[in-house]
């Protein structure tokens, strides 16, 4: 498969994003304000956004699967969001307040109707920010100082965490005991002595690992759907929660990805599992930065302010705009729209409908394609293989992945190249119809070059 004449007629038709990238160059390291966001020959420029729809510099318009990484569950500008933000302004006067206010107590009040396990919150202003607070707390809570993540799971850009998360298979060690492997250049080796990698859906490695090296594991951190769409075993994660419980080890569920998405009570309510810390962000502020750390009350007393007059006795936690007015009426709209009888349902609905509708036209262009999640998040692999971990994604084409990509975006179906795809309330019948529309021809052009 050639897949430069896929990129080619890819650069051939955005000439205004070609420009714009190599003006960005110039100013903006790599052209983009995160890796994450740019794929060759370079990324679209999007001037535009509506619904369930983008709309890039060049006058193409794309059903959306990317959302802002997920995080826009009601679409772009959702007249439930735009009025909270207007009441914001209307009523408290500010986007923020660096200060206590009353949506604070009240999306609080929320969250913890929806997450039993959250005894107590703090906000934050990302998910990374969460994940990085949370293994804080559980430091100091144990007074241990090494953390244990799976392999493949990412948890934010810092320094504990970016560790083993797209590890190479000549560095990743075997199968029953991952290597530490640095994700980014300049990572301290303090932080790979300190982080051990466990394998993910492999119980019993992890139990081994886990139970020799539990006198230095403050926190167990886990994707319970790694990457929001490859879901862990349920008896592995009722394992997890035992283990962890008998050997002191502090759970943190990462429900960045799926909180609200899987179910509105996230992962935890999906598996029945509890565990003592969460992290949450994306879909809980409507569109707008924030984090949440819930959990357990003795946990999370850590960093009051109360413990102590001893500030060296207290877990430093703060930020100027964490639960600011704007996120926190955003998210507060969100939820309980989404609350509302069978909104969510109709749209976990409308995810299978898609699903199904892709299959389908895999089947019959022979196109060696199948989707793998839960809830209103899944993924395209381009295997036909079981995939239960990252080693296991080894087996996609990922080739024949990205010339899907290419081909979709040139049929109007947006996501970014080998991202995962998230469903909106946005996504109506017209949406879903535009989407497999997309898919059968990229199929058919497919089918010309791949055999299943």
């Amino acid at each position: 498969m050639n897949l430069s004449s896929f990129q080619q007629h890819y650069r051939e038709k955005r000439p205004k994003s070609a420009a714009f990238f190599e003006q960005a160059q110039m100013l903006i390291a790599g052209g983009v304000n995160g890796n994450l966001r740019y794929y060759q020959p370079f990324p679209i420029t999007f001037a535009q956004a509506r619904d369930a729809w983008l709309y890039d510099l060049d006058g193409h318009a794309y059903v959306d699967y990317l959302l802002s990484y997920g995080a826009l569950l009601l679409g772009h500008g959702h007249p439930v969001v735009q009025k909270a933000i207007q009441q914001v302004w209307e009523q408290q006067g500010t986007s923020s307040f660096g200060a206590t206010h009353p949506l604070e107590l009240e999306m609080a009040q929320e969250l913890a109707g929806l997450y039993p396990s959250f005894e107590e919150v703090r906000f934050t202003n990302s998910g990374l920010e969460a994940t990085l607070f949370a293994l804080r707390l559980a430091m100091a809570y144990t007074g241990k100082t090494h953390i244990a993540k799976f392999e493949g799971h990412y948890h934010g850009a810092h320094d504990h965490v970016l560790v083993s998360v797209n590890p190479t298979f000549d560095r990743f060690g075997d199968q029953t005991s991952p290597a530490s492997v640095p994700e980014s250049l300049g990572t301290p080796d303090y932080y790979l002595q300190h982080t051990v990698v466990l394998p993910f859906n492999d119980w019993d490695a992890c139990e081994k690992i886990m139970t020799e090296k539990k006198d230095q594991l403050a926190a167990v951190i886990v994707e319970p759907m790694q990457s929001g769409y490859i879901p862990a075993d349920r008896q592995f994660m009722k394992n997890l929660r035992q283990l962890t419980d008998n050997l002191g080890i502090i759970l943190i569920f990462d429900e960045v990805k799926t909180g609200f998405r899987v179910s509105l009570g996230g992962a935890q309510d999906y598996y029945g599992v509890t565990p003592d810390l969460s992290a949450l962000g994306k879909v809980v502020g409507g569109g707008f930065p924030i984090g949440v750390v819930g959990g357990k009350r003795r946990l999370l007393e850590m960093c009051s302010p109360l413990r102590s007059r001893n500030r060296q006795e207290v877990v430093f936690h703060s930020g100027t705009f964490n639960g600011n007015p704007i996120s926190l009426a955003a998210g507060l709209a969100t939820i309980r729209y989404l609350q509302e009888p069978g909104r969510f349902a109709s749209l976990v609905q409308r995810t299978h409908q898609l699903r199904d509708g892709i299959h389908e036209l895999a089947r019959q262009y022979r196109v060696p394609v199948k989707t793998m999640g839960v809830g209103t998040i899944f993924n395209v692999l381009t295997t036909e293989a079981e995939v239960r971990n990252y080693r296991d994604l080894g087996a996609n084409r990922h080739e024949l992945r990205l010339a899907l990509d290419y081909l979709l975006m040139d049929h109007g179906v947006y996501s970014k190249p080998l991202n995962r795809f998230s469903l909106s309330d946005a996504h109506g019948p017209a949406e879903i119809q535009a989407t497999l529309d997309a898919f059968e021809k990229s199929f058919a052009a497919l089918g010309q070059h791949v055999t299943a």
